[in-house]
């Protein structure tokens, strides 16, 4: 039987032997990790190249790369649904053009030329694709020239602003397809088609072409070139990994892997540029958000508002629902977003009182809320602007009025049949969500307006809304308007109006529970 001491000594006679062993092992030599490296390269080319039928995989990729009928067609076809699509702002419809579209397979193709150096293959798979991106820019600008729909939709901006995270899923998806080609797995190829989305910017293209919009058309452009890049020199970097045999020089393969970095990191630098300015607007929106909430009380609700960056300084526009003014809330938000945005600022806030109801303010602000995106117009939109702002006042183009250095649109409205006055002001508000940064101001006629019931707890959400209209009618047209009605519910219904009950004259008559509404003037109003 040992003792406690004896145990104690074999258990340090084993530490130092360890220690003994780990003093004596030698550090990993260069030549150690050579062989490794060496073995790993053996293993590649023994265990997962050796079993690839090369040339039947070149014979297969050159024969889809090349410029046939039936490219040509289902680019056309691809063209056609992405751009019907975009200009219906529906996903489903973009999807099904990405899936049809021929244009990853002469991309695919000019990696793998590039990887063989096969020039006379290159030279096709650029003919293939040139024409094919020729061909579907000018048959989408066709459609759009004819089309009656010319609006930028979220669809289409999505892909004027690219960034280093589009160039990242180029990347992703080359890398697995160009893995699914070389293993034959093109099935993945359909997935990959619908990440890298190399039909959708082309249509973007073809429609800033045909709406003189550069802004869209050279964004659109950026991306598409982003993406066919990208996929190419991947395809290339893959086939020459999977030991695609190259009649390229040791000096020229080298010059290729150098210049492939470098059109790399020139694409990559401004592209993180980019996505560097859409996180600073992004958090930009946050702050605004957030100031333009805390201005106000935990029962106001405010509308998206609206941010021009562009714009020197940066504008706020916001709509708020409130049951308490806040009169000084346009300077105070406006400080405090200059301090921590670090640039000057112009806020304006629209508030309409709403009733202590807390479901009020809710659903007058539901009511109330406006799409609106926050990017300026191009020329093109510009005319389009008139055009359209002309057609809905019912009036010449020549008597709208474009304020390009205040980005403000402006028209006298003729008296249609049966439009009411807040049917005026949904058409003002429809035109002006669909061109960012502009103000449209859509003078109506003088419709019959609207009676308000004030209750026990002041205004509900559709007499909020009427309120604000009153306050809209008397904006645009600049005329005065009378209030009629019981004492208490003039003063609820001034209190609403806030700032613009200036513009209203009172009428106190009885103690009802009903303001009606009449223009202070003899013309007869119309409907």
């Amino acid at each position: 039987m040992t003792s406690p001491t004896d145990d104690t000594a074999s258990i340090a006679d084993n530490d130092k032997a360890r220690t003994g062993a780990f003093a004596s092992r030698r550090p990993i030599s260069r030549w150690t990790v050579l062989r490794a490296l060496a073995e790993i390269r053996m293993w590649w080319r023994d265990g997962v190249i050796a079993d690839l039928d090369h040339v039947a995989t070149i014979e297969r990729v050159r024969g889809e790369s090349l410029l046939t009928s039936r490219y040509v067609f289902m680019t056309a076809m691809s063209a056609g649904i992405a751009i019907l699509g975009l200009l219906l702002s529906s996903p489903a419809v973009v999807i099904g053009a990405m899936l049809l579209s021929p244009l990853m397979n002469p991309i695919i193709g000019t990696g793998f030329s590039l990887a063989t150096g096969d020039a006379d293959w290159l030279r096709r798979c650029g003919k293939a694709l040139l024409a094919g991106s020729a061909f579907a820019i000018l048959f989408c600008a066709l459609i759009v020239f004819v089309s009656p729909l010319q609006t930028v939709t979220e669809e289409i901006a999505a892909r004027t602003r690219p960034n280093l995270f589009d160039l990242l899923v180029a990347l992703f998806s080359a890398l697995a397809g160009s893995y699914a080609v070389i293993r034959g797995r093109e099935g993945t190829i359909v997935g990959v088609a619908i990440a890298t989305a190399l039909m959708p910017p082309l249509a973007v293209v073809g429609f800033g072409l045909a709406t003189f919009n550069w802004t869209v058309f050279g964004g659109a452009l950026g991306l598409f070139i982003t993406n066919l890049v990208t996929i190419g020199l991947t395809a290339a970097i893959m086939a020459r990994l999977y030991g695609f045999q190259s009649d390229l020089t040791h000096r020229q393969s080298r010059f290729q892997s150098l210049g492939i970095i470098a059109i790399f990191l020139a694409l990559a630098v401004p592209l993180g540029f980019s996505l560097r300015t859409i996180a600073w607007e992004a958090n930009g929106q946050r702050i605004v958000n957030q100031e333009v909430a805390e201005a106000f009380t935990d029962r106001a609700r405010v509308d998206q508002p609206i941010v021009n960056w562009a714009a020197q300084p940066v504008t706020v526009s916001a709509s708020v629902f409130t049951p308490e003014f806040n009169p000084d809330a346009d300077s105070e938000v406006a400080t405090r977003l200059a301090e921590r945005l670090g640039r000057p600022v112009v806020v304006t806030i629209d508030q309409f009182q709403v009733g202590t109801d807390p479901g009020a303010a809710e659903q007058a602000a539901l009511a109330q809320a406006r799409a609106r995106e926050a990017a300026e117009a191009s020329e093109r939109q510009i005319a389009a602007l008139g055009q359209n702002l002309a057609l809905i006042a019912g009036v010449e183009r020549s008597d709208v009025l474009l304020d390009r250095d205040s980005q403000r649109a402006q028209a006298a409205a003729r008296p249609l049949e049966g439009l009411t006055l807040a049917g005026y002001r949904e058409l003002e508000r429809r035109l002006e969500s669909s061109t960012p940064g502009w103000t449209v101001e859509l003078r109506p006629p003088l419709a019959v307006l609207p009676t308000i019931a004030v209750g026990d707890e002041g205004l509900d959400a559709d007499n909020a809304r009427r309120v604000a209209l009153l306050a809209w009618a008397a904006r645009r047209t600049g005329l005065r308007i009378t209030l009629s009605g019981g004492s208490d519910s003039l003063d609820a219904v001034t209190e609403a109006l806030g700032s613009a009950a200036a513009s209203f004259d009172r009428r106190a008559r009885g103690n009802g529970d009903t303001v009606s509404a009449a223009w202070s003037t003899a013309a007869t109003p119309q409907g």
